[in-house]
């Protein structure tokens, strides 16, 4: 039995691979470092506002959450899957974490803890719709998507919650060598990790091998159910994660909170070079793929350029990466 399709799983660890070079990285992200350097070449020349330091620091703010859930997205989109509940989930999860906080009356580091497990819980409702009843993955997580923005309303009626301690505050707003806040080192740490796991771990590879064909790898004795369920579950802990940093970041919890997130998240992953039949896909492309998205927003705010329009920039983005990548799979 073989396996037409080829995927990362497929090429060995070994000592050449994984250094460091340009051509890997660029292989990893699909091309898609190129574009970034021509697009922030481009904006540079069309407003000289965005290299401004100050500029450059408000995009990585912006782009941490996108990034966080994105991490999470890259791992199910290798698994052949899809999740369209990490918007809803991370607004579930910063109004656990206000509603614990302020109504419960627990410590806050307590209330970030319970809303971490609260997305986790709801990624393994993924998980378990997906691999023992059988659900697509996009009808199981469009499903959860309206039960979890149903129940984020629920908490508080609709009422966002306001006020949160000057230290969670200062976990977005104090920086570091003038750049670093605890949120962005975060998301810097979550990359990492990701990475090694998905680079140099068994399991690591063994999402690769599900993507590539699920029957495959169940025959090659991986737990193919099991392993699927756990990457819905982080995916879920880490919407929760990033739902904390929101909340920080707007010093409050608002139900409505990751509205719309889902398609920026599946744009920078598929942008980033995975491909949406799974299998294939960095971490590292996806990083590039986040800052693809910040950068195109804040430099088309910066151009006054209207947020209805910049919703037609953003899908024909979407189109062309996608485009790009069934090319790319056709050729190969």
């Amino acid at each position: 039995m073989t396996n037409t399709q080829a995927t990362e799983v497929d090429r060995p660890v070994d000592a050449r691979t994984s250094r460091f070079s340009v051509r890997r990285v660029l292989s990893g992200s699909g091309g898609a470092l190129i574009g970034l350097i021509i697009l922030i070449v481009v904006l540079s020349i069309a407003s000289p506002a965005f290299l401004n330091p100050r500029n450059l620091v408000n995009i990585l703010d912006q782009v941490t959450v996108l990034g966080i859930l994105a991490v999470g997205a890259t791992a199910v989109i290798l698994t052949g899957g899809i999740d369209l509940s990490v918007g809803a989930v991370l607004g579930l999860s910063t109004m656990v974490l206000g509603w614990m906080s302020h109504q419960g009356g627990l410590p806050l580091p307590i209330a970030m803890v319970g809303a971490i497990v609260v997305g986790a819980a709801a990624g393994l409702v993924n998980g378990l719709a997906i691999t023992v009843t059988k659900l697509p993955p996009f009808i199981a997580t469009l499903a959860m998507m309206s039960v979890a923005r149903g129940l984020a309303n629920m908490i508080t009626d609709g009422q966002q919650i306001v006020g949160y301690p000057d230290w969670f505050f200062n976990l977005s707003a104090s920086r570091y060598l003038g750049i670093f806040s605890v949120t962005i080192i975060s998301l810097i740490v979550i990359v990492i990790v990701a990475h090694l796991i998905l680079t140099y771990r068994k399991s690591g590879r063994s999402i690769y091998a599900i993507g590539g064909s699920a029957e495959v790898a169940r025959l090659a004795g991986i737990r193919v159910k099991r392993v699927t369920t756990w990457v819905y579950i982080a995916a879920g802990a880490l919407a929760a994660v990033g739902g904390i940093v929101l909340a920080s970041r707007l010093d409050s919890s608002q139900p409505s909170a990751g509205t719309g997130y889902e398609l920026d998240v599946i744009a920078a992953v598929v942008i980033g070079g995975a491909s949406l039949s799974g299998g294939t896909g960095r971490i590292m492309g996806t990083v590039v793929g986040v800052l693809i998205i910040g950068v195109l927003r804040n430099g088309l705010n910066l151009l006054g350029v209207s947020p209805f329009l910049q919703q037609v920039v953003i899908g024909v983005v979407i189109a062309v990466a996608v485009m790009v990548d069934v090319l790319r799979r056709e050729k190969a």
